[in-house]
């Protein structure tokens, strides 16, 4: 299986439980990996038979910046659902980070797959 990866996108957004975090931008760090077989694009050499990590990373910034969540397992779930059915992916990993969330804790956060891992591509 191949993998195409964004990580460490930083995101402000509002989100929390508490009403009193919903009023602040915070940060949350999202790295995705997307399951793919990239040989296409390898022999065409072509954008066009790509996954494009640069339309990943605007798509999934720009709707998690302008969405308000509770829960960063929703962020996770809603990105998940995003790669799967825009970008023709079979299988992805999305890992939301919510630094400095909980005290004496330097990070904490979600993992979550979805879809289903192709075959080995070799």
């Amino acid at each position: 299986m191949d993998i195409v990866f964004v990580e460490n996108l930083k995101i402000a957004v509002s989100i929390g439980v508490w009403e009193w975090e919903r009023r602040i931008k915070q940060n949350l760090i999202v790295d995705i990996q997307i399951g793919c077989d990239i040989r296409q694009a390898a022999q065409s050499d072509s954008i066009e038979d790509a996954i494009s990590y640069k339309d990943v990373a605007v798509r999934i910034h720009d709707y998690v910046a302008e969405s308000n969540f509770k829960l960063i397992e929703s962020v996770a779930e809603s990105i998940a659902t995003i790669i799967l059915e825009e970008f023709s992916a079979t299988w992805c990993r999305v890992k939301i980070s919510k630094p400095r969330a909980v005290e004496k804790a330097s990070n904490v956060g979600v993992i979550i797959e979805r879809g289903s891992m192709p075959a080995s591509t070799n």
